[in-house]
């Protein structure tokens, strides 16, 4: 049995009816199902637009109650069995035979909520959004949700008229996730309506954690199966998790699916014709990998992807989730790689998706002063709440394994570290040492850089970051925010500086194209006499790190080695400590000596 608790009695206790018509009954299990009463039990139902109602079969028709939807069936204990059926005659004729789903005691594990409040759950989609389950034989899809602040939540779809009566969630107050098993729904759109506890504000929205969402302008999400593809790039998939990647040459192109190119008839190319021709295309350039700018789901298609409303949808633009499973693994078999453009610092403020999710700022920051982008409209990501760290971390390591990706190129990541960020004075706030640093951004980048290095081994993070923020490379361990490697964004636009030039005039131009690499292409991988003086000293320490070739003859400098900083080490790199002049008046500080050679870090004064 669900439930011992003794019944209300129906006919004397009306608020319950009326909330349950409302749609404002929080605790629809209290009422709804299995329960004891007087010796035998008692099951009701609430189904709108109904003629008739049987329990089981069609020997045990359900009584109305008077002038609502809700049917009840009175029986002798243990005369129905724990999983039982509901048929249903709806106002237009048609039957339907179904299970109830409160006949179902909750799913959700107590641990993985915990973890996920906490911060520390990386696969927070196998906790929440819509997914495939049984139960007791029975087989259906299980919903969950994350809405604290939600005095009900129901889920709406194809398969209830999109009446959020008919299927109200069970709340785990503790951890403010909501959940619902129906079973016998397998597929089907659907999203969640939310009504907030404090304002009684009724919203619909999209299911955060949805795998598919149906094609724009639509934005109801779509439930999925497990996934079809079959995966031909185990060797290079190997080869990726054994790592050195930075022993390798990397070329990328940078391309946005949705404008490389079109079908004759102007209609987006799908993923699979995509793949065919995108990849003999850079193959024939010479490319060792793509950069997709987001494909995750979004509404709008000038943003070229970076307003996301769908973080684990990829777009239906192009087809279906096991399409862009089939374009990856080409690319995987014609030996190149694929990035994706990731978007953890912003989201768009559409009514249907992140944003206000339960009536609260819950996933954006609800100081105004911290939650907008004045560049964009958009709102940023509240680094302070631990669940939306699962999402965010979760979700990186969802592209990189469900969809065996080789990296991520983070998006805006100095939108993320400065609390000034396009601001002007009085528009933000100092952190609590008087900084402009947003110590939480800064927290979560290296979280999720340990998180992508420790479960997606092999996999490259790539900043685009265009300040002078300190060791952005540098492992987290060493301070560093631990990412793989910097996005030069500057280069484009000094080319494309240069090239807009009259061709007579360029030679006094070369500084632009050479000003952001002329320090590094000097400094990096130098090993001359006085570098191998430093090479001694971390041999001991790491055996792979091996010399290149090259000299200093443009170079003067010198070290002093302290023996206070001395060197440490680990499987990545290793650090001298040192402080030395170049002759043309750059300071710098450090030397990295990676596994393929050396590369000194500088600061500039």
């Amino acid at each position: 049995m669900k439930s011992t608790k003794e019944a209300f009695t129906l006919t004397a206790d009306s608020g319950h009816v009326a909330d349950l018509a409302a749609g404002r009954h929080g605790d629809p299990f209290s009422v709804l199902g299995r329960h004891a009463v007087n010796g035998g039990e008692v099951f009701r139902c609430f189904q709108p637009r109904t003629l008739e109602l049987w329990l089981e079969d069609e020997s045990r028709p359900m009584r109305r109650l008077p002038g609502s939807d809700l049917f009840e069936y009175r029986a002798k204990a243990g005369e129905i069995p724990e999983i039982y059926k509901i048929i249903r005659e709806t106002d237009y004729g048609a039957k339907f035979e179904r299970h109830d789903p409160y006949a179902f005691w909750p799913q959700l594990d107590k641990g993985e909520m915990a973890s996920f409040n906490y911060g520390q759950h990386h696969y927070a989609q196998n906790l929440l959004g819509a997914r495939r389950h049984e139960s007791n034989g029975v087989t259906g899809t299980l919903f969950a949700v994350w809405a604290p602040n939600a005095g009900r939540v129901s889920v709406i779809g194809d398969f209830n008229e999109w009446d959020g009566r008919f299927h109200p969630m069970r709340f785990h107050a503790d951890q403010g996730i909501w959940e619902l098993f129906i079973p016998d729904v397998t597929e089907g759109r659907y999203r969640f309506e939310i009504r907030n506890a404090a304002s009684g504000e009724l919203l619909v929205k999209t299911d955060p954690y949805a795998r598919a969402n149906e094609f724009r302008p639509g934005t109801a999400s779509v439930i999925t199966g497990p996934a079809l593809h079959h995966w031909q790039d185990g060797e290079w998939e190997r080869r990726k998790a054994e790592g050195g990647w930075h022993q390798r040459p990397m070329s990328v192109y940078e391309v946005h699916a949705g404008s490389w190119r079109r079908n004759e008839d102007g209609s987006f190319m799908g993923y699979r014709r995509m793949a065919e021709e995108l990849c003999a295309y850079v193959k024939h350039l010479g490319f060792t990998h793509i950069e997709l700018l987001p494909i995750t789901e979004h509404p709008l298609d000038e943003s070229w992807g970076y307003q996301t409303t769908g973080y684990f949808s990829p777009t239906s633009r192009f087809g279906s989730p096991d399409d862009f499973r089939y374009f990856v693994d080409h690319f995987h078999r014609n030996g190149i790689g694929v990035l994706l453009d990731w978007v953890p610092a912003h989201f768009p403020r559409d009514g249907h998706a992140l944003a206000n999710f339960d009536g609260t700022a819950l996933y954006e920051y609800h100081d105004p002063i911290k939650a907008g982008h004045p560049d964009w409209g958009t709102l940023v990501f509240n680094f302070e709440r631990n669940e939306v760290l699962s999402f965010l971390i979760s979700n990186a390591i969802y592209w990189l394994k469900e969809f065996h990706l080789d990296g991520l190129r983070v998006d805006a990541v100095a939108s993320m570290l400065y609390l000034d960020f396009s601001r002007k004075e009085g528009q933000w706030r100092p952190n609590r040492y008087g900084g402009n640093e947003n110590l939480e951004a800064v927290d979560f980048l290296r979280r999720f850089n340990e998180a992508i290095g420790h479960e997606c081994p092999g996999c490259v993070t790539i900043a685009e970051e265009s300040t002078s923020w300190p060791q952005v490379t540098r492992p987290v361990d060493g301070g560093g925010l631990g990412f793989s490697m910097k996005w030069n964004m500057g280069w484009m636009h000094d080319s494309l500086s240069y090239m807009q030039h009259d061709p007579v005039h360029r030679k006094y131009h070369h500084n632009e194209l050479t000003f952001g690499l002329e320090l590094e292409a000097n400094l990096v991988g130098q090993t001359g006499e006085l570098l191998a003086e430093i090479y001694q000293q971390v041999m001991e320490e790491n055996q792979a790190i091996r010399l290149l070739t090259g000299n200093l003859e443009e170079i003067e400098c010198s070290f002093d080695i302290g023996s206070n900083e001395g060197v440490r080490g680990n499987d990545r790199s290793v650090h001298v400590g040192f402080r030395g002049k170049i002759t043309d008046g750059i300071d710098f500080i450090g030397v990295e000596c990676m596994g393929h050679g050396l590369r000194i870090t500088y600061i500039c004064f």
